[in-house]
């Protein structure tokens, strides 16, 4: 499978003037955002504590977290950002695609906007 990239606005809720905007990459596999640091720092979001995270490799890392407004697809929701390094690749996580009521389809990589946004998960079968 290729990876999914969508354009994403990151703005400061108590300043919402102040954004950043850029390519993340589509990660349904990470339940919230990553951004770096430094264009978080550059539109005044400030951390507000810190959360231990466990990495893909099983791997546990202490981040940063703050308080961010996104706009994807012309949905904004609000959530938890991670503070990350500046090397690292923005990356849009689950918590954020399904608050907006979107989802990736898996056949093409692609992303579609649901009829509704979901208040509870889907029944297994």
């Amino acid at each position: 499978m290729g990876a999914t990239h969508v354009t994403v606005t990151v703005k400061n809720p108590a300043a919402r003037d102040r954004a950043w905007q850029s390519e993340f990459l589509v990660d349904t596999g990470a339940i919230d955002s990553l951004v770096p640091r430094q264009h978080l720092e550059a539109i005044g979001i400030e951390p507000i504590g810190s959360r231990t995270y466990e990495l893909a490799d099983g791997s546990r890392m202490p981040y940063d977290i703050g308080l961010a407004e996104f706009e994807v697809m012309d949905e904004i929701v609000g959530g938890v950002v991670v503070f990350v390094d500046d090397d690292v690749e923005p990356l849009l996580g689950l918590t954020a695609l399904e608050s907006a009521g979107i989802e990736v389809d898996p056949r093409n990589q692609q992303l579609k906007r649901l009829s509704a946004v979901r208040l509870k998960a889907l029944a297994a079968h």
